[in-house]
């Protein structure tokens, strides 16, 4: 069954988070990090139909800053790993099967840099490679020194009391999936889709204007030196995704020592636009690559 928990960890914030054990126990632990302004519901589908919870922990948690571990101050991928090792050793698991979408992914990749022993393998969906963006990603990352300013400013005025008194932290991402999917069987576009989900109105009621400026940096900062990533990995990619060269990404990936790619017809939601094709390649590699499920 699964529980919702919390951690307050070491710098006094509490994370919330999903905790899904099967039985018997003790299992190994699958770990899913959701992307920026998400939340754990992002994987709320994968986790109601996927084979692997028969015999594997599975934990979701909301990352600082986001949905019920909603916190000021201070976000980067050291503190969201330091979270995540907090996480682990607090729920006794020496090591885990990390996967990630997008920000999520680029999670993952720090902190089996920063924490090779305890990671098992990574799932990364759609990671965001620096060399690859095209289009508005690529300005983003032309225009991070504004990016920086403008959080700065956003959290010093934070500082001083200037903030909304009240944020609607909870958003039901499965929901709006499955009224995605109904829109593009509606004949939507992937471009309408797109500007969807990265409508400022909606991301803005559920999180503070500095943690989503934070998560864009995030989103598009260098990520550690893949060559130096020895567990296995499975990249899966979006074929048709808005914001990457897919030539580049490719070889990006070819970095990876132990790597498998398997490719998605969506445009880097695959979550949401093709759930049981994710889930299946998840669910074979997992069968291929870690047979006997001591992670």
């Amino acid at each position: 069954m699964e529980s919702r928990r919390t951690l307050t960890v070491s710098d006094g914030i509490e994370l919330a988070y999903w905790l899904w054990r099967c039985e018997p126990n003790p299992a190994p632990l699958l770990l899913l990090l959701h992307g920026a302004a998400s939340n754990h519901t992002r994987w709320s589908e994968f986790l109601d139909k996927t084979s692997l919870k028969r015999d594997t922990d599975v934990l979701r948690p909301d990352l600082r800053g986001n949905g019920a571990s909603m916190a000021r101050g201070r976000l980067d991928h050291e503190i969201w790993s330091r979270d995540l090792h907090e996480l682990l050793a607090a729920e006794d698991y020496p090591r885990a099967l990390i996967g990630g979408h997008s920000l999520g992914a680029q999670i993952a990749l720090e902190f089996a840099h920063r924490h090779p022993q305890q990671t098992s393998g990574l799932i990364l969906i759609d990671p965001v490679f620096k060399r690859a963006l095209t289009g508005s990603r690529r300005r983003l990352g032309h225009l991070m020194p504004l990016f920086v300013l403008a959080t700065w400013v956003a959290r010093a005025a934070n500082g001083l009391g200037i903030r909304r008194r009240s944020i609607d932290a909870e958003r039901d991402l499965r929901r709006l999936d499955e009224e995605t999917r109904d829109a593009l069987r509606g004949g939507e576009s992937h471009q309408e889709i797109a500007r969807r989900y990265s409508a400022l109105g909606p991301i803005l009621r559920h999180m503070p204007v500095a943690n989503y400026l934070q998560q864009l940096r995030a989103t598009v900062a260098a990520v550690p030196p893949l060559e130096d990533i020895g567990c296995p990995v499975l990249v899966i990619l979006s074929a048709g995704s808005t914001f990457a060269d897919p030539d580049v990404n490719r070889e990006e990936i070819a970095r990876f020592p132990r790597v498998s790619t398997v490719e998605i017809d969506a445009n880097h939601w695959p979550l949401t636009e093709r759930p049981d094709d994710v889930r299946q390649a998840i669910e074979g590699w997992v069968a291929r690559e870690l047979p006997e499920r001591i992670w």
